[in-house]
């Protein structure tokens, strides 16, 4: 599966990226294949590995903050992998046409 997320502390000022770091290295050391840009950081492996990273990405955030904001988009196809790389892939296939 693919999970888009993103993980807002409240509470805390404008200035959060500090706080965003704390949930990106969580997502980096997990190990799983992971993407980050400017609004999501999508990380693919099986249910519970994502789940989890997801969790401690939110419990790294909340150690800091008061309140944690957490959005999340998920694409669940059982049996497929490398999905992170290879819808960028299609597209880019597309576009070179």
């Amino acid at each position: 599966m693919l999970v888009a997320f993103s993980v807002t502390p409240l509470g805390v000022g404008e200035d959060v990226g500090e706080y965003v770091a704390d949930a990106v290295r969580v997502v980096r050391e997990s190990g799983l294949p992971n993407r980050t840009d400017a609004m999501f950081t999508t990380v693919e492996g099986d249910w519970d590995e994502v789940m989890d990273v997801v969790k401690r990405a939110v419990d790294a955030v909340a150690a800091k903050a008061p309140r944690v904001s957490l959005s999340l988009k998920a694409d669940i196809r059982p049996g497929v992998t490398g999905a992170l790389t290879s819808k960028i892939e299609t597209i880019e296939r597309y576009l070179e046409l």
